[in-house]
């Protein structure tokens, strides 16, 4: 197996273990909330405390990957990762699994930042850097619905403390094998800027715990309109100090390329509706048609295959379409799949109404993820290669986070009229962020005159199924 093989497997091996713990306790909820004792709107917490700490501490990991070099903080990101998986697994309360939950969500965003800047680094510009790129973005798209099967499977045949636990050998395989096969960057002088760090952390956390306690307290509820309004004093003092700091975790240069811009919005509010469908789905399942968590977890695998099926053919549409027009046609066909899934009711069959939709919401989040994430590093210096990769992470994680957050808020107003009916205008609200990030695709996303990403792709096209089984 080449060198650049094994180098491309621990980084998506890695990256998938990172993405998946996003999702992969969605199907053991069920089992947490009674072994646990957490209350029905706390439950969010458990998937929360992971998405926030991991959106909110990516900047100043992808800062630390900058400074100390890629290699050594993608190794101490994956060893807190592992450590805190062990913990979480070994939960005896709902406080002890939030926080195991939060260091992990630490240690990914230490470690994930370095990923994609490792990959673009150690690929060369071309049809290399382009397969990597859309087998990169088949993992952070398709990831999600892993962790449905995956954590199905575990919480059915052993326990839920199992969809933790199986981080562990992974991680120590990584850390073993990352000094060996990831190369070392150079390191850059610096300092933190953890000024910036704290107040984007801090302003994402409150934002989303207002917008969550919304749900249950009301709108017009003091901790909540506290919560958001601090939240948001904290973003705005946060982009003020962006802007005097020294070395800020986040140049604001990166929002000057209206491509790159463009990319993280999109995906904040493509990764919202998707997080939140896996979310709301999953009750569906086992809340009205009584499937277990094995069976709800195996109900994702048409959206799952097709998902990661899609990166054999995406090189070859990105030479055809180009990046946007691509990227937009994706996110036209993921909104008429979750258009369709809406529709969900009482007495909606499988087959027409869950899974022939999820085939084409997975058509179209395929063909969507990988422009998406060569959008939102396109054209950076090197130097910002860290910060971009990372704001790419962030905008993945946040929208998680803030997508879930205003869905079960959506979910609470509507609960009275009965379970189908509330995750049924759930959905909705989740294909209207879907035409949302349409229109940012269409109106801000411009592609860059010059660029020959066609050029790049069309060679990469006819050799990604060899890729592939060499990848694997």
């Amino acid at each position: 197996m080449a060198k650049s093989t094994r180098l491309l497997a621990i980084i998506l091996a890695s990256y998938l273990m990172i993405v998946l713990d996003v999702s992969i306790v969605i199907t053991a909820l069920p089992k947490i909330h009674h072994a646990l004792g957490f209350s029905a709107t706390g439950l969010s917490w458990v998937q929360n405390a992971y998405t926030l700490a991991f959106g909110g501490l990516l900047l100043l990991g992808a800062r630390a990957g900058d400074i100390l070099g890629r290699r050594r903080m993608f190794v101490v990101g994956i060893a807190l990762f592992t450590a805190a998986s062990l913990a979480a697994g070994l939960a005896q309360s709902a406080a002890w699994l939030l926080v195991a939950r939060a260091l992990q969500g630490a240690g990914a965003a230490i470690a994930a930042p370095s990923t994609l800047a490792l990959l673009t680094t150690g690929f060369p510009e071309g049809p290399e850097r382009t397969r990597a790129v859309a087998y990169y973005g088949a993992v952070a798209g398709g990831g999600g619905s892993v962790g449905l099967v995956l954590g199905g499977v575990l919480t059915d045949w052993l326990s839920w403390r199992w969809g933790l636990f199986i981080n562990v050998p992974i991680g120590i395989a990584l850390i073993l094998a990352s000094p060996r096969y990831l190369p070392e960057t150079e390191r850059r002088s610096g300092r933190f800027d953890l000024a910036g760090a704290a107040s984007s952390t801090l302003g994402m956390t409150t934002v989303v715990y207002g917008i969550v306690r919304a749900a249950t307290a009301g709108w017009t509820d003091r901790l909540s309109v506290a919560s958001l309004a601090a939240g948001a004093v904290l973003l705005a003092l946060f982009v003020v100090n962006e802007r005097r700091a020294e070395q800020p975790i986040t140049p604001l240069r990166l929002f000057a390329s209206r491509e790159r811009a463009g990319a993280y919005a999109a995906r904040v509010l493509f990764v919202g509706s998707m997080f939140g469908m896996f979310f709301f789905l999953t009750r569906y399942l086992q809340g009205v048609d009584g499937y277990s968590p094995l069976r709800a977890g195996v109900a994702f695998l048409p959206l799952t295959l097709v998902m990661f099926s899609m990166v054999l053919v995406v090189p070859r549409l990105v030479a055809r379409l180009g990046n946007t027009r691509l990227l937009a046609g994706g996110v036209v066909v993921a909104l008429a799949g979750m258009t369709w899934l809406s529709r969900i009711s009482t007495d909606t069959p499988y087959l027409t109404g869950i899974a022939l939709p999820m085939v084409i919401l997975g058509i179209g989040a395929g063909a969507a993820f990988t422009p998406l994430t060569s959008s939102g590093v396109a054209g950076v210096a090197p130097e910002d290669a860290g910060a971009a990769s990372g704001l790419v992470n962030v905008a993945h994680q946040l929208g998680g986070s803030l997508g879930l957050g205003v869905l079960v808020t959506v979910f609470a107003s509507a609960r009275g009229n009965g379970l189908a009916h509330a995750i049924s205008t759930s959905l909705t609200v989740g294909a209207a962020m879907l035409a949302l990030a349409l229109a940012v695709v269409l109106v801000v996303i411009r592609r860059p005159a010059g660029r020959a990403a066609e050029d790049e792709v069309a060679a990469a096209g006819a050799d990604a199924e060899l890729v592939l089984e060499e990848a694997a």
